[in-house]
């Protein structure tokens, strides 16, 4: 019995080599394999659960107001590239029609001289800026606080001039807190993908985002209490990722007052997120 075997693993040997449609089993690939059960194991009995969050903040709309020192900059600035500058197509205009109305006024006065007909109607510049400004008085610029949105905290187009961060209201335990939009970690699929579900899992928002990175940008780990703690169930490990708000639904932008989650600036989150919670989420949120 053992003659035939060894024949039979030289033929298969041969015949691995010979052909080029056969692949030799390498012991890296092996190796490799077997480090990714064991991680999967690992991963299934591994006492932490695994939570994925998604940071989404809506940028700024508008410019923010100027400070005292932005704004004496700022006319600074303007006053020096005043001195600087050159006069403009409109500004020599103004000198032309002034020079032709003191030729007019002389007494030495020849009409033939003019190259402009006299039964043309001559429109000077100073009319044009007696037009312009009744349309500058007649304009209304959009306010840039408005009380009636910028108190509704459900509404994505509050504070336009600032940086907006999601919270949503989730069941954790036996009790409701708020938190950046998380769901739990499910066999088969990334932890951005676990973010992104969270987000479009969200009830009563038609949110659509950009994602920044397929990395996370913090963790957040905390033990469950030691009355309910078990050797397979410790705790939770929370990955944070980073996302813009690249569109938001009508549901999002006007959310009924019952709505399960909030846009808020970062100086608000910490009325309403835990304090090491608020502490974590502090660390990689930027006033942009």
């Amino acid at each position: 019995m053992a003659r035939p075997l060894v024949q039979f693993a030289s033929c298969f040997r041969r015949t691995a080599v010979g052909k080029t449609g056969f692949r030799r089993f390498s012991g890296t690939s092996l190796c490799r394999a077997a480090v990714q059960t064991e991680r999967a194991t690992e991963s299934a009995s591994s006492p932490w659960t695994l939570m994925a969050a998604v940071c989404l903040q809506r940028l700024p709309v508008i410019s923010a107001p100027c400070s005292p020192v932005e704004q004496r900059f700022k006319q600074l600035v303007q006053q020096m590239e005043l001195e600087n500058s050159l006069l403009s197509d409109h500004e020599l205009r103004l000198l032309e029609d002034a020079e032709r109305m003191s030729r007019k006024q002389a007494d030495n006065y020849d009409s033939d001289e003019e190259n402009d007909s006299r039964d043309q109607d001559i429109v000077l510049a100073q009319d044009l800026e007696d037009s312009w400004e009744q349309k500058l008085k007649s304009f209304q610029p959009a306010p840039r606080v408005r009380a009636d949105v910028d108190e509704d905290l459900s509404s994505a187009e509050r504070c336009l001039a600032d940086s907006l961060v999601l919270l949503a209201e989730q069941q954790v335990g036996g009790e409701k807190l708020w938190l950046l939009p998380q769901a739990q970690w499910q066999q088969g699929e990334t932890l951005r993908q676990t973010a992104e579900r969270a987000l479009t899992s969200l009830p009563a928002a038609a949110l659509a985002a950009t994602f920044l990175s397929n990395a996370p940008c913090g963790v957040y780990k905390y033990k469950l209490p030691r009355a309910v703690r078990t050797d397979r169930s410790v705790g939770t490990k929370v990955f944070f990722f980073k996302a813009i708000l690249s569109d938001a639904g009508p549901s999002a932008a006007a959310a009924p007052a019952n709505a399960h989650f909030m846009w808020l600036k970062k100086s608000e989150m910490q009325r309403f997120l835990k304090p090491a919670y608020a502490m974590k989420v502090n660390s990689f949120i930027l006033n942009l």
